[in-house]
């Protein structure tokens, strides 16, 4: 770990990661839990519709991420641990071996350098979605959340890039994507534009007609 970044991960522990009541523990973490169609549906409802932040505000190094997480790994190594299966690891915990099946396409990935772990809502759209006065600790928080964090191919991952589902879904389990975006903006507190909250909407009427059938 370079010096920046343990200082980032001290200064972390010792602000507790903040205290914001709009940016929960990752333990506690709403989005950690599975939610329905409708559940999705009553968070969407709730969400505050607000045009996106799109002012020249966002830089990738205001959202310090793979901070430490104890025995040697950081945050990104221990998500391919915990999302992985037979992962095995070498010094300093790097990831040797595994198999990833990617959410977004299905496809099960082998090669750990080929697995990326991506966060549900990209660090850029969060920027756009209403946390322009978040803290670095808030930041920080966010953007190692395990309940955040989805390990998925290189591939799919590009190709989501920042896009919200106004502008990307994924090619399988369009259902379950929406409903875990939801839960990530619900429980960051986050807001919606309206292009992206009509395609999320769109999408959960097509999941509950499939499920009512």
């Amino acid at each position: 770990m370079n010096t920046r970044a343990l200082n980032i991960a001290l200064a972390v522990a010792a602000a507790g990661l903040g205290t914001a009541a709009c940016v929960p523990t990752p333990e506690t973490a709403a989005a950690k839990q599975p939610a329905t169609d409708s559940t999705a549906a009553r968070q969407l409802a709730a969400l505050r519709i607000a045009p996106a932040d799109t002012g020249a505000h966002y830089n990738r190094d205001d959202w310090p991420h793979w901070v430490s997480v104890g025995n040697g790994c950081n945050r990104r190594e221990d998500t391919l641990k915990a999302q992985g299966r037979n992962v095995t690891t070498g010094k300093g915990c790097k990831v040797l071996s595994g198999a990833w099946s990617s959410r977004y396409d299905g496809v099960t990935v082998t090669d750990p350098e080929t697995v990326d772990v991506d966060h549900m809502v990209p660090l850029a759209e969060a920027a756009r979605s209403g946390t322009r006065g978040w803290s670095e600790n808030q930041r920080t928080r966010y953007a190692n959340d395990p309940a955040v964090l989805v390990a998925v191919s290189a591939k799919s991952n590009r190709a989501k890039g920042d896009q919200d589902p106004a502008k990307w879904l994924p090619a399988q389990d369009r259902c379950g994507y929406v409903a875990h975006w939801v839960r990530v903006k619900t429980t960051y507190a986050m807001t919606v534009d309206q292009a992206e909250h009509d395609a999320i909407a769109t999408v959960l009427r097509r999941c509950d007609s499939e499920t009512t059938r």
